[in-house]
């Protein structure tokens, strides 16, 4: 996983609640998780596009 490990990545959550705040963490993991969803739909979206198109492209 990007070279990272469980050692790396405790210390980056650690500056991540200085900077933020516990409070703050569940909120900004519900952000990224939304972004995350609509980046995946968003490609598929677009994959399914591409294929319609190629299908319209070979039936002509």
């Amino acid at each position: 996983m990007f070279g990272l490990g469980m050692p790396e990545l405790v210390v980056i959550l650690v500056i991540i609640v200085i900077i933020f705040g516990a409070g703050k963490l569940p909120e900004i993991g519900s952000g990224i998780g939304k972004g995350i969803k609509n980046f995946k739909t968003a490609t598929k979206e677009e994959d399914a596009k591409k294929i319609d198109d190629q299908d319209d492209s070979t039936k002509a």
